[in-house]
């Protein structure tokens, strides 16, 4: 069973935790106080919505991805009509080039150089076997060219699709660039003593795991303690949210989606008063923040830039939008 530390001991160290926090904030002059507060909560402020581009950059690379997969296919099927279309058309050439020298004979012509009556129905046979060869030809030969004529259309709007995919992921890109810009440089703002508070590895601690898929899980997950947050990072030595939850269920034998949007669709869906551990938590409206509960207090996640992954109280990481059990 996981250590499930009553809720008195949590609040209590996140109580000690925040008067750390508030002790390293100035006190002289009085002024600056407010601002340091001020600067924390503009820099997670921006850590939030740097997170929510991260995760859509993320879906547009996957929707690209996979568009190009439909580029691809259709590329392939238009190679594989212009082959039948060219095979076909040899066809038909070849009956075309027959009918011409006078291979084919008409009714007429098999009725009057057939020895018998025998004869005759032989030639009228080869006659009939000709012609339907020859329609039979015809008509693939069509509808070769008719499909071909699909998979160019197919290939080229999904070219302009992927086209316009790639234009928006720069532009989610610079975005994201400018954000992290902004909260870096929130970051680099407060004090020496704060930055070490927020880049205090927490508990660290052997914390045991269930049995199970969800136990095999959590166990990755709490390996990765202490590493560093990187936008966009898919470990193995730094993490961005998302990635550290499906590499966590990829080492569980579970694949899960790269994006928090698509990990909060995962699984099946359970109350904040069931969570237990190994269940995927989502916060905020826009769902741009994941964590894997340890309890049903605790979660670990990688929250942001110049924080390690760590421990934190479930409730104090954001606003919860979901829950989501993979196991159970």
């Amino acid at each position: 069973m996981v250590s499930q530390p009553s809720r008195r001991t949590v609040r209590g160290a996140l109580v000690a935790t925040a008067a750390v926090v508030a002790a390293a904030l100035p006190t002289a002059p009085a002024t600056a106080q407010p601002s340091a507060a001020d600067a924390l909560k503009k820099y997670n402020e921006l850590s939030e919505q740097a997170s929510k581009l991260n995760q859509d950059h993320l879906k547009a690379q996957g929707d690209l991805a996979a568009k190009q997969g439909e580029l691809d296919k259709a590329k392939g099927d238009l190679a594989v009509a212009q082959k039948a279309e060219e095979s076909l058309r040899g066809q038909v050439d070849l009956l075309t080039e027959a009918t011409n020298s006078g291979a084919r004979f008409s009714q007429i012509s098999a009725l009057l150089v057939s020895d018998s009556q025998q004869d005759f129905l032989n030639r009228m046979s080869a006659i009939n076997i000709l012609a339907a060869d020859n329609a039979e030809a015809l008509q693939k030969l069509q509808d070769a060219v008719n499909a071909a004529d699909n998979a160019t259309k197919t290939a080229n709007e999904a070219t302009e699709v992927s086209k316009k995919l790639l234009a928006e992921i720069d532009a989610k890109k610079a975005e994201l660039d400018k954000q992290l810009a902004d909260a870096k440089a929130q970051y680099n703002s407060l004090s020496a003593s704060v930055r070490k508070q927020l880049a205090n590895s927490g508990d660290m601690s052997n914390i045991s795991v269930p049995a199970g898929t969800a136990g095999k899980a959590l166990e990755f997950a709490l390996a990765q303690r202490g590493k560093d947050y990187v936008y966009g990072s898919n470990g193995p030595d730094t993490w961005d949210c998302s990635s550290l939850i499906q590499k966590a269920y990829a080492y569980a034998g579970v694949s899960i989606g790269r994006t928090s949007y698509a990990q909060a669709a995962a699984g099946r869906q359970v109350s904040v008063s069931e969570i237990k551990a190994g269940d995927i938590i989502v916060y905020y409206s826009s769902q741009s923040h994941v964590a894997m509960a340890v309890d049903g207090i605790r979660a670990v996640h990688a929250s942001t830039e110049g924080v390690p992954v760590k421990i934190a109280d479930i409730q104090s990481i954001g606003p919860i939008s979901v829950v989501r059990r993979i196991e159970g």
